[in-house]
């Protein structure tokens, strides 16, 4: 990955998209310097779950792993509901194959269950029967966990898994992933935005 494009990360927007799961990662990813832009299968606008119209910066097919630090994937209905997010878990595979990180969350992680991705890496999600209804192979990797990262392997990239309920814990294995604090801050910030420990405040303050 070249430097010039280390600061930039892609989240990947659709219909039904829930906007709320990658809020805390996005907004501190761009407090600390990132760009994050936002991919869709087309240019066209999309709405999100919680009703939010979104002008995608470039579709999917203009996406590439080199121009990219992180792609972001966050739940939505149509991973449950055919096949019309499947090229953005295609996407991923190109990720990590090249050595570029994926981070995904709720639905997506069913997705990415469906496309093999999930089959060799440690990973987690709502449930684990969530995912065994995929019919994948990978249910004695599945770890009961709020968020976890597989360190990938052989040039492969990292990837975060989470399950709906977790955007801090998947925010925070996020920032871990890209070096965004060191560990104590990122311990800090993780007690603060998710146990609301006012004394975090002073730590991530006082760095």
């Amino acid at each position: 990955m070249t430097s010039s494009s280390a600061g930039t990360v892609h989240l990947a927007v659709y219909d039904t998209f829930a906007d709320w799961e990658t809020g805390h990662a996005t907004a501190h990813l761009t407090q600390n310097g990132y760009t994050v832009r936002t991919v869709g299968l087309s240019r066209e606008p999309v709405t999100t779950m919680g009703g939010l119209r979104v002008q995608p910066d470039l579709a999917l097919d203009e996406l590439r792993p080199q121009d990219s630090a992180l792609l972001i994937l966050t739940g939505a209905a149509g991973w449950d509901t055919g096949e019309t997010l499947a090229p953005f878990a295609r996407a991923a595979r190109s990720f990590l194959d090249a050595g570029v990180p994926v981070a995904a969350i709720c639905g997506a992680t069913a997705g990415l269950a469906r496309e093999g991705l999930l089959d060799d890496r440690a990973h987690t999600s709502a449930v684990s029967f969530y995912l065994a209804a995929t019919g994948y192979a990978g249910g004695e990797r599945y770890v009961e966990v709020d968020a976890v990262t597989d360190p990938g392997a052989d040039g492969t990239g990292r990837l975060v898994t989470a399950g709906p309920t977790e955007p801090v814990a998947f925010a925070r294995e996020v920032f871990a992933l890209l070096g965004v604090y060191d560990a104590k801050k990122l311990d800090a910030w993780y007690r603060l935005f998710h146990d609301s420990d006012a004394s975090a405040y002073e730590v991530l303050q006082g760095e």
